[in-house]
């Protein structure tokens, strides 16, 4: 559930009335891109350093941190009507965001992401163009940052080896194998068996996803999909969590929502075919369990 609200007094999203020295008429200096809804991968995310010589609190008493006169990157953005649109970035420094959005209104936000990270969330965002600021929260603090757009409420950092996204990394060999199937495939279910946990938190891939994981995927499924959903799931007498990265990017979680106790599961109605790396996570840190992934087009376990 997306707690974040637009303008949300919980998120410190706040507006200013009028614009003192921020040009959001001049380039970005780290670029811009159009994303339409449901975009993939989601989160997009961009490299780029944060700070600047401008107080952000010209535009507000409520804005935090050093900022550049021009943005430092623009989404041009066509909304749907299913998803909000959460900004933020992510650092090693105290960074702070400041918007101004298609509606020329400023929106700053310092520390609404986990720890020192900013976070702001549109709900039923409009289209049109987000000019976006990475400041930092100390003069002349310039430091490395990654800007995240999501429609599903994602801070990712932004991958610079392979595939990881705090610590946990698809691009690793899978640590207990993997396996090419297609559509109506036999025998059905799949099975796996697993050890669930590790030792990284599966909310820092997606805001919402419970357990803990490894760096590693548990398995991996190259799918040919055909006329039927995909079903992944786990058993253990364990509490175990479920973490998928689908064909196109995109994160799912789920915790209890398989057929019996605390099992998790994930239906994918129309699944794409390509390759799908799974972890089994533990509820609990620390707490290692037996678990058997089951793939299936009919059932969940």
């Amino acid at each position: 559930m997306r707690t974040q609200v637009f303008m949300s007094v919980f998120a410190a999203a706040l507006m200013a009335s009028t614009a003192a020295a921020q040009d959001y008429s001049a380039p970005a200096t780290f670029g811009s891109v159009n994303l339409s809804s449901g975009f993939t991968p989601d989160p997009y995310n961009v490299t780029l350093t944060s700070g600047g010589q401008l107080r952000a609190s010209n535009l507000s008493s409520s804005c935090r941190g050093w900022i550049a006169n021009a943005p430092d990157y623009s989404v041009y953005y066509e909304a749907g009507n299913m998803f909000d649109l959460t900004i933020s970035s992510v650092s090693n420094s105290d960074t702070t965001l400041v918007i101004n959005g298609p509606d020329t209104s400023w929106y700053c936000d310092d520390d609404s992401g986990e720890g020192l990270n900013p976070s702001l969330t549109f709900g039923n965002p409009q289209s049109g163009r987000y000019d976006i600021w990475v400041g930092s929260y100390s003069e002349g603090d310039y430091a490395e940052a990654t800007l995240s757009i999501s429609e599903l409420g994602m801070a990712g950092g932004q991958p610079s080896q392979g595939g990881s996204y705090g610590g946990i990394d698809w691009s690793l060999p899978a640590n207990f194998g993997s396996a090419n199937l297609q559509g109506g495939f036999q025998p059905d279910p799949y099975r796996v068996n697993i050890v669930s946990g590790g030792s990284y938190r599966a909310d820092s891939v997606r805001s919402g996803c419970a357990g803990w994981v490894s760096a590693a995927p548990d398995f991996e499924l190259n799918f040919t999909a055909g006329s039927l959903p995909l079903i992944l799931s786990a058993a253990s007498s364990s509490d175990t969590t479920i973490l998928v990265n689908d064909p196109n990017g995109n994160w799912h979680c789920n915790d209890d929502g398989g057929n019996a106790g605390l099992n998790p599961a994930l239906t994918f109605n129309n699944p794409a075919s390509g390759t799908y790396d799974i972890w089994i996570g533990s509820y609990s840190q620390g707490n290692s369990a037996q678990s058997t992934l089951s793939i299936s087009e009919l059932y969940s376990e």
